[in-house]
């Protein structure tokens, strides 16, 4: 590799970094937009295009008004109609209720930009050989634990023993860990060390990985350490589990876990060492509220900011007095998923099944043009959410394809499609059933949250019964929605469809969401294609930036072609802050940093 090849690519906008499972349903996050068309504002927020909004009109950095008072505390609004799980270790979590939470007290080593490049500005920096396999880490001096203990090189290197070992019960193994030289050796149990990470000394770290792929800049480096002096002597298999997990949660970020109501509450005080300087606020108090209570909770100023207001909810109190409310486009989207396999945990991938009831890719086809998501995003979110098209959003706009339309909402060519695959109505009733002509009967799941998350689900029921399908719908919470779906690698046999959503990282490579070694693979999927551009998309070649555009283009044809699941809505996220926080910010590339939170007055400001 010549010597500039990683400067060049230091030098683009690239975006990225490891996926995350932002699973979440219909109100409790909200999301990117672009159904609103570009009518003139009224007022700065509200739009004279029939009340529909954009995320345009919105600023991801809040109005700092007056001067901060020495400490203070906040409350922060989690917005969920479930209780969080309460996995609260980067290592081992699954769900964004829990990562809510886990950025108030633990971060990652790495930092990156606006361009979703690492920086050498976070907690570590790095260095990267000639070749660009391996990287040599340093860890800031100043960089403790919550109990004073130092974040250790050997902290880094337990981590990735963890997550590599047989027993680990997360789920976060897949390629970007493979890709370590040394790693499979390890995970079978042929190798009692990974060959390829080495300890060089207390605070210092390598890794040399076995491919040198551009998305090691931007997100598939595994940066969050795990307290050896903690967890070293427990077995594996029990540390999710375990009350240094579940009770008494360690990082080494700005704020530091005092008690937990479990799914309730969390309370947190500041950590006076922090690594970037001691916090301005005393604490900070997390506690669950329910999108049905989160009007009532600002105004009353129960909660003093919330990451996602219910984007359904605002054109009602768009102008609620005592908030300012912050907007970005989400990295997220939802989707409609089929099931087409089970997953095989004895080998950690996907067992697709040619015979599951959703196998056919034209029903699955016809699944899509039946539903008329532009509608969905003006009805439901007035255009706060908007049509997906590609399974690469638009919060990655040098890899978004938008020029790609997806699957258009068009009955007819769902009915056409369905009469040519063989689903007839044989018998009458209006219902089609399946090409042997037996009676074809789908069972639907989604998730509970907020007023329009069921009528949501049933206008998609209604949408596939107008041509011709039965669709049986059944409401879950968060919880039980994801046990079911496949969350834990049981997948729910009476599971035939699912609407869901992704928060995905900075990384646009899609392998951790829909590789064959993917556990979040929820459909299930397998297909040579797609297992070849995901490897494109982490090859050598791909640090030509054309040459990775192209290969995400090809790929998000395929899957708007194969259509294991089709995306429908992205998202825009508010955020409304109480009007006495100061410095406070969402969205990424900001550097506006959670120890610079601070307030101007002892208590919240509320509404009028």
């Amino acid at each position: 590799m010549p010597k500039n090849k990683w400067s060049r690519y230091l030098a683009l906008p690239m975006l990225s970094f490891a996926l995350i499972l932002g699973a979440c349903s219909g109100d409790e996050e909200a999301s990117p937009e672009e159904g609103g068309g570009e009518a003139e504002t009224d007022g700065g927020q509200e739009l004279e295009n029939g009340g529909m909004y954009s995320i345009d009109d919105f600023s991801n950095v809040k109005t700092n008004e007056g001067e901060a008072i020495d400490g203070g505390t906040i409350t922060f609004g989690l917005v969920s109609d479930t209780v969080f799980e309460g996995t609260l270790n980067w290592n081992f979590y699954s769900g964004a209720p829990d990562a809510e939470i886990l950025e108030w007290f633990d971060e990652g080593l790495l930092t990156w930009d606006e361009n979703y490049v690492y920086t050498n500005d976070g907690a570590a920096t790095y260095e990267v050989s000639e070749d660009g396999r391996t990287f040599t880490f340093t860890i800031g001096d100043n960089v403790n634990w919550h109990d004073g203990e130092p974040v250790t090189a050997e902290d880094w290197l337990f981590a990735h023993e963890v997550i590599g070992n047989p027993d680990y019960d997360g789920p976060r193994y897949n390629s970007d860990f493979t890709n370590i030289e040394g790693m499979e050796e390890y995970n079978s149990g042929s190798a009692d060390t990974i060959s390829g990470i080495e300890v060089v000394d207390e605070k210092t770290l390598s890794i040399t990985y076995i491919e040198s792929t551009p998305s090691l800049l931007t997100g598939s480096i595994w940066s969050y350490p795990l307290a050896k002096h903690i967890f070293g002597d427990m077995a594996v298999a029990d540390i999710s589990s375990s009350p240094e997990v579940r009770e008494n949660p360690i990082g080494f970020g700005p704020f530091k876990v005092d008690s937990i109501v479990p799914g309730e509450s969390v309370t947190l005080s500041k950590n006076e060492d922090y690594w970037r300087g001691e916090p301005n606020l005393d604490g900070v108090t997390i506690k669950v509220i329910s999108s049905s209570t989160v009007v009532q909770e600002l105004e009353t100023g129960g909660v003093d900011l919330i990451s996602e207001f219910p984007v359904d909810q605002f054109p009602d109190n768009a102008e609620m007095s005592n908030v300012e409310y912050l907007g970005a486009i989400d990295r997220a989207y939802t989707y409609i998923g089929f099931k087409l396999g089970t997953w095989d945990a004895e080998s950690s991938t996907v067992a697709y099944d040619p015979e599951a009831k959703m196998n056919n890719k034209e029903l699955r086809q016809a699944m899509w043009h039946a539903v008329d998501n532009t509608a969905v995003g003006e009805r439901f979110y007035n255009g706060l959410r908007w049509n997906a098209t590609t399974l690469i959003p638009p919060s990655h706009p040098e890899f978004h394809d938008d020029s790609n339309e997806g699957r258009a909402y068009d009955p007819e060519a769902a009915n056409q499609l369905l009469d040519d695959a063989g689903y007839a109505d044989t018998d009458g009733d209006g219902l089609r059933e399946d090409p042997e002509g037996n009676p074809l009967e789908i069972n639907f799941i989604s998730m509970t949250g907020g007023d329009t998350a069921e009528p949501l689900a049933q206008y998609y029921v209604q949408s596939w019964e107008a041509v011709g399908l039965k669709v049986n719908l059944e409401m879950l919470e968060f919880n039980s929605f994801y046990d079911r779906v496949g969350n834990g690698g049981e997948d729910d046999p009476n599971v035939d469809v699912f609407q869901a959503a992704w928060g995905v990282g900075i990384d646009v490579d899609p392998s951790g969401l829909y590789g064959a070694n993917a556990i979040y693979n929820f459909a299930r999927w397998e297909n040579e294609d797609n297992e070849r551009l995901l490897a494109e998309g982490r090859s050598e070649e791909s640090f030509d930036l054309a040459y990775r555009q192209e290969v995400y283009n090809e790929w998000q044809q395929l899957m708007v072609e194969e259509v294991p699941v089709f995306p429908t809505l992205y998202r825009a996220v508010l955020s409304p802050v109480n009007d006495r926080v100061l410095n406070y910010a969402i969205g990424d590339g900001t550097e506006v940093y959670l120890n610079e939170l601070a307030v101007n007055a002892e208590s919240p400001v509320t509404a009028e």
